[in-house]
């Protein structure tokens, strides 16, 4: 299997780069995201490689980094998510983006790719949400409270606070993110004003 692929770009497809290696030209799927970054013709690249094989094709996926190559593996462990559909996800999301949305539940922000729709996006957030927090940069705390959010299981001043933040405009991750913080400062038991007056600290920060 081809693992990684160094050469020359020789020219662009729609979808696709062909990549000079030592005189044999490799046609190489990318994401628009990672196609955008490749450098121009007659110039060196390097890129991770996914090898698909099939009983009538032989396919390569290339990737800037073995960590969009990870995320491309783990989003077709979804149901209903193929080659197609993730790396139409990877165009959309760049792999600590994609870690951060789902780790915390945020299925709009899965759902802005062409292609998949509420319900494929649910899929992927609930389906990898146990993967997504090793590999992403959000607070270990606002990642659980998104879970708790999720599950509808958190207390009733976070989650009282957390919607007043998003009815004053903010997005609900950032509003998570801001309760997170001003609970941990709060301590259990604070009440919805208090909360949300330490929100708007935070967001103020």
């Amino acid at each position: 299997m081809i693992g990684k692929l160094k050469g020359l770009i020789d020219s662009y497809g729609e979808d696709y780069v062909i990549l000079d290696v030592q005189g044999v030209g490799y046609q190489v799927h990318c994401s628009s995201r990672t196609l955008q970054a490749l450098p121009a013709a007659g110039e060196a690249a390097v890129l991770s490689i996914e090898t698909y094989v099939r009983e009538d094709q032989i396919k390569l996926f290339g990737f800037r980094s073995d960590l969009e190559r990870e995320w491309f593996r783990l989003l077709q462990t979804v149901q209903g998510v193929g080659a197609k559909v993730a790396l139409a996800v990877l165009s959309t999301l760049p792999p600590a983006d994609l870690a951060n949305a789902i780790a915390l539940r945020d299925k709009a922000a899965v759902a802005r790719t062409s292609g998949v729709g509420p319900k494929v996006a649910e899929r992927i957030v609930t389906e990898l949400k146990d993967k997504a927090p090793a590999f992403a940069s959000v607070d270990p705390a606002v990642v659980a409270l998104s879970g708790a959010l999720d599950d509808r299981n958190a207390p009733r001043p976070v989650t009282d606070a957390i919607s007043a933040l998003v009815n004053l405009g903010y997005g609900q991750p950032q509003a998570a993110a801001a309760i997170a913080a001003a609970s941990r400062s709060a301590g259990e038991g604070a009440e919805t004003a208090q909360l949300i007056k330490l929100g708007l600290k935070e967001l103020s920060k």
